[in-house]
């Protein structure tokens, strides 16, 4: 009786592992099979991965590529050279990339929300029909509804944004802007042409950034804000046109940095951007004073504002 029971309980372990093995081939053959809906028009030569949904109505072009285990939801389209990485998420309406010179590569595990519009043609009157133009998205990151984000105006530069953005509804990124990583940029936040921002940033809502301006990392833009000059780092800026109001506190907090390092940017802060009533020196004498001053200069936070400093204003 004992051998019968054995060797019956040895055939169940031997069928669970049978069950299971196929279970996961089936999974397997499932997570690697795309789907695409009949109503969806993909171009035989599109590049499209394993594990990829095509829901109705969507469009792929022929010269586009799309990663594993992507989802185009109903009515998204991927036009032109596009390159979409893997787990990417293209919600209805959206529009990625265009049928003009030049590429728009998106990396993986991005989400493009309802009806943006991604690496299409710039608005600068000066690009030149049929020159190449480019935009290059990294990964993990957020571009919210009825954003805008537009290719380079030259073939010779590109239009870039970084990894772990949040891009909220209905921003705008035009030619040749160069964004960060981690930023956080609120509803209806404008950049124009060129503009450069680094790190760790965030602006409230409805802030305008002109032209070539130059946002330092762990800044803080205030609502409504219209920024027509360079923002150094950890500062906070608002107004029409944007003033200084301080440092940036509460993100410096959320950034972790240390009650030390706080401290030293708030005496370099004071030295260089609030002279006393009575100071003569000038803005650079200021600087080389901070620069002299051993135990500001002894902090890297501090170099940092020093190293931002020098050309964001040329006084």
């Amino acid at each position: 009786m004992a051998a019968a029971a054995t060797r019956a309980v040895r055939r169940l372990l031997i069928a669970s592992r049978s069950l299971h093995a196929i279970s996961s081939e089936g999974a397997a053959r499932e997570a690697a099979t795309s789907f695409v809906h009949p109503a969806a028009v993909v171009h035989p030569d599109a590049v499209v991965g394993q594990g990829v949904s095509i829901g109705p109505f969507c469009t792929v072009g022929a010269s586009a590529r799309i990663g594993d285990a992507c989802q185009l939801h109903a009515g998204s389209h991927v036009m032109g050279d596009t390159e979409l990485g893997e787990r990417c998420v293209v919600l209805t309406g959206a529009i990625l990339g265009s049928d003009i010179p030049g590429q728009t590569i998106i990396g993986e595990n991005n989400v493009i929300g309802h009806h943006a519009v991604v690496g299409v043609k710039c608005q600068d009157l000066k690009y030149k029909s049929g020159d190449e133009c480019f935009l290059q998205i990294g990964n993990n990151n957020e571009i919210r509804e009825y954003c805008s984000i537009h290719r380079s105006s030259k073939s010779c530069d590109c239009t870039v944004i970084g990894d772990n953005n949040l891009i909220m509804g209905s921003c705008h990124i035009a030619h040749d802007c160069r964004i960060g990583n981690n930023n956080i940029f609120a509803n209806n936040t404008l950049f124009a042409g060129h503009v450069v921002v680094e790190d760790c940033t965030h602006t409230a809502g409805a802030v305008v950034v002109h032209q070539f301006c130059h946002i330092g990392s762990f800044s803080f833009l205030g609502g409504g804000s219209v920024i027509a000059q360079d923002v150094p780092r950890y500062m906070m800026v608002a107004g029409d046109r944007a003033e200084l109001r301080g440092l940036n506190l509460e993100g410096l907090k959320r950034n972790g940095f240390s009650d030390q390092e706080v401290r030293m940017l708030r005496k370099a802060y004071q030295q260089v951007f609030m002279p006393s009533i009575n100071s003569q020196s000038s803005f650079d004498e200021r600087l080389a004073e901070l620069e002299a001053s051993l135990i500001l200069w002894t902090g890297h936070v501090s170099h940092r504002v020093l190293e931002r400093s020098r050309p964001f204003f040329d006084c």
